[in-house]
């Protein structure tokens, strides 16, 4: 039965690494449970996919190896002996043992992925929403300053017209002063400008008393 010792080596074999590879997934998942950070950039999502193949190629390994074997325990011609026949069959409760372990920690390691996919997006939302809240702060920030800008220089503004208005002021007191100054110094101009003005007002006397004749000698006339 030189067939059935090839065969049960190779099942050991098989039973052994796969055990291992099994063992190293399922602490990737409780490793991935734990870690709550980038799993893309940690290559977690990498080192799962890497070794989900591993396992199911050795499952699949296992599965012709034990279909191999049952193929012999059905053989009339050449029919194993008990022994064969409880090792064949511990074979296959182990196979069998090893596809549920399988499928319940690839079910875990989901089950941890999409958590720490969500963990991380939920962050990634927090990340971009306190950036988005600190722009809105500088540039808020900025419209401020700008307003302080426009005040301050409105403020500059009105301090120079103010400052412009007070030199216009001293300049003209100034004028009147230098005027008032030469009028003073020039002698006789304060009678002349008396003598101007009562000429003037007799000259206004006078031909509002002859415009006053006119008028009552024409209405004599007239009547």
């Amino acid at each position: 039965m030189a067939t059935y010792e090839s065969l049960h080596r190779q099942c050991r074999t098989l039973e052994a690494l796969f055990d291992t590879k099994l063992t190293a997934y399922a602490r990737l998942a409780s490793s991935i449970t734990r870690n709550n950070g980038d799993l893309e950039a940690e290559g977690s999502t990498e080192r799962w996919k890497d070794l989900e193949i591993e396992v199911d190629e050795l499952l699949e390994k296992l599965q012709e190896i034990n279909d191999q074997l049952s193929a012999l325990s059905s053989d009339t011609e050449n029919p194993p002996s008990q022994s064969m026949l409880r090792a064949i069959q511990r074979h296959k409760e182990v196979y069998l043992d090893y596809a549920r372990e399988l499928r319940r920690t690839k079910g875990n390691v989901k089950t941890a992925l999409d958590q720490a996919n969500l963990l991380s997006g939920v962050r990634n939302d927090i990340d971009a929403y306190k950036s988005s809240a600190a722009d809105s702060l500088l540039a808020e920030r900025g419209r401020i300053d700008s307003s302080h800008r426009m005040t301050d220089d409105m403020i500059a503004q009105a301090y120079e017209t103010r400052a412009e208005f007070g030199r216009q002021r001293t300049t003209i007191s100034g004028i009147n002063a230098r005027m008032q100054g030469v009028l003073s110094s020039i002698p006789g101009i304060n009678n002349l400008l008396s003598m101007i003005k009562t000429r003037r007002r007799r000259d206004a006397v006078i031909v509002g008393c002859v415009i006053g004749i006119c008028t009552v000698l024409l209405l004599m006339y007239m009547f």
